[in-house]
């Protein structure tokens, strides 16, 4: 089901700054066992990139947008991908925007992704050549232009490879092509820090909560590729996969093991889970 701007819909105008210039935001959330996962923290996001990119977006509007998703949902018999897209508006031709454009709300469902079993125990990642812009005034929103990572996933074609990691233009490690990255070192989680690049992914942030419910220690700091030679246990995690243990790294011929940390982690955020 599509609904854009409350009205069963699969076409927008093609003047949509969205499809000119990739002027908006996106959210993908997980509707499992009859609810939708995270809903509150996937619309602070949002909001946040609104914020960001000054797109309008007024309260009526939100109000409209939570309806739109749950008539959205109430068609849905079984898990689901629900997709919430926030484009600027239709406009003309050129980058400047008029202030007062009525932003294009738009929601769809889709089938949730079947991913082989055994990702729960571990995958095969590789090091994307593809690199991350700097670029703090876009880091951490989920914006729509979203090319970096379409020219890093299709760097390959191995079916056996789930996930390649990217770096950025100083060779820092930031994030999975879709999801975002986790590494233990001594008992201690380490996450890339996200002011200059990257996205502040929803999953990480539970991860980031429950590490401190259970008093693990975390650093969210400036990762390398040399860190993740040396790291005990490597993670990547998004709001559709939760949390899948790395085991072997291609390009740098490096075997992990499925640590006792990666899966307590598993275990507290299946906990949640279930608890909600």
């Amino acid at each position: 089901m599509i609904l854009i701007n409350g009205q069963p819909e699969n076409r927008i105008d093609v003047a949509d700054r969205g499809l000119q210039y990739g002027d908006g935001l996106f959210e993908t959330i997980a509707y499992r066992h009859g609810r939708l996962e995270f809903l509150s923290d996937h619309l602070s996001r949002l909001m946040e990139g609104c914020d960001r990119l000054n797109i309008a977006f007024s309260a009526t509007q939100q109000q409209s947008l939570l309806s739109e998703i749950d008539s959205v949902c109430q068609q849905l018999n079984s898990d689901a991908v629900i997709k919430v897209m926030l484009t600027r508006g239709a406009g003309g031709r050129g980058y400047r925007y008029q202030a007062d454009m009525l932003p294009t709300r738009i929601i769809s469902s889709h089938a949730m992704p079947v991913y082989p079993v055994a990702n729960i125990s571990g995958i095969t990642v590789r090091i994307c050549q593809q690199r991350l812009a700097i670029n703090p005034s876009l880091a951490g929103i989920k914006h729509l232009n979203r090319l970096e990572q379409i020219l890093a996933r299709n760097e390959w074609q191995d079916e056996t490879i789930a996930e390649g990691l990217m770096l950025d233009y100083q060779e820092r490690l930031i994030e999975g092509t879709m999801s975002n990255l986790f590494l233990v070192q001594n008992n201690k989680l380490f996450t890339a820090e996200l002011s200059s690049s990257g996205i502040a992914g929803i999953m990480r942030k539970q991860l980031i909560r429950i590490a401190d419910s259970l008093d693990i220690p975390l650093s969210i700091t400036s990762l390398t590729v040399d860190d993740l030679k040396s790291a005990e246990e490597v993670f990547v995690c998004n709001s559709l996969i939760g949390i899948w243990p790395v085991i072997r790294i291609t390009d740098l011929d490096v075997d992990l093991s499925y640590g006792p940390l990666t899966l307590k982690l598993q275990n507290a955020l299946n906990s949640i889970n279930t608890d909600e």
